[in-house]
């Protein structure tokens, strides 16, 4: 019988939601990560390799990890699990002007015409300006779940954002490509997957779980964005 290694997949904590820049951790969203680092440290979690996307909000997510777990190996920086730029897939479906989401139903509307403009782009019906083809940024994804099946054989940490841990869902599911969408609004900030492993395929073991915000007092600290 092959190895069998973990992969853990965490997607950054609380960013900076309706800001100019959304690309930065909030101080909770380090709390997140800092938690979660302490939780695998005291599951004696022993990494063998760090895979993270190339964005702000993940390197600061991994060294909040890092705070909480200590030494961690040394991070691949992996473009293709950086996150899709959520306001170009909003602008090619909705060019007019949006303001900045302040009121409940500013998000909800917000995150309605994200809904469609994941629809478009998945479907090929929109080409959002400065974004790859729905195609390329799977094989983003796919590649790095690649690397870690054959070059691999342990416990990996890979850190990214919601769309590209859906689609690493969808893909090991088997999903029809629509599936990310609900799989990814429902993703929680600094959330764990975990996908067992072998040099041939990957198998899914939990999606979206919070094992290190179970304390009562640390409800709160359950967020989406």
């Amino acid at each position: 019988m092959a190895a069998m290694g973990t992969l853990y997949l965490v997607r950054h904590g609380q960013a900076s939601f309706g800001a100019a820049d959304y690309d930065q951790l909030s101080e909770l969203g380090q709390r997140q990560c800092r938690a979660l680092g302490e939780w695998l440290r005291g599951r004696g979690i022993a990494f063998e390799a760090v895979l993270r996307g190339t964005l702000r909000r993940h390197q600061q997510s991994l060294a909040a990890l890092t705070e909480g777990h200590g030494a961690l190996p040394e991070a691949l920086a992996w473009p293709g699990l950086n996150e899709y730029d959520s306001e170009a897939l909003i602008r090619a479906v909705h060019p007019h002007p949006l303001e900045a989401p302040r009121t409940p139903e500013a998000y909800r509307a917000h995150f309605r015409l994200l809904r469609q403009g994941l629809e478009a782009w998945i479907a090929g019906r929109s080409a959002p300006l400065g974004m790859p083809s729905h195609a390329a940024f799977v094989a983003g994804v796919v590649a790095a779940l690649d690397h870690v099946r054959t070059q691999c054989s342990g416990d990996v940490l890979l850190v990214s954002s919601g769309g590209p841990i859906a689609t690493a869902v969808a893909q090991v599911l088997g999903t029809p490509a629509e599936t990310m969408i609900d799989l990814n609004m429902r993703i929680r900030n600094s959330a764990l997957t975990e996908f067992a492993y072998t040099p041939r395929r990957h198998m899914l073991f939990s999606y979206n779980h919070l094992p290190h915000l179970d304390a009562p007092e640390r409800r709160d600290w359950v967020t989406y964005s």
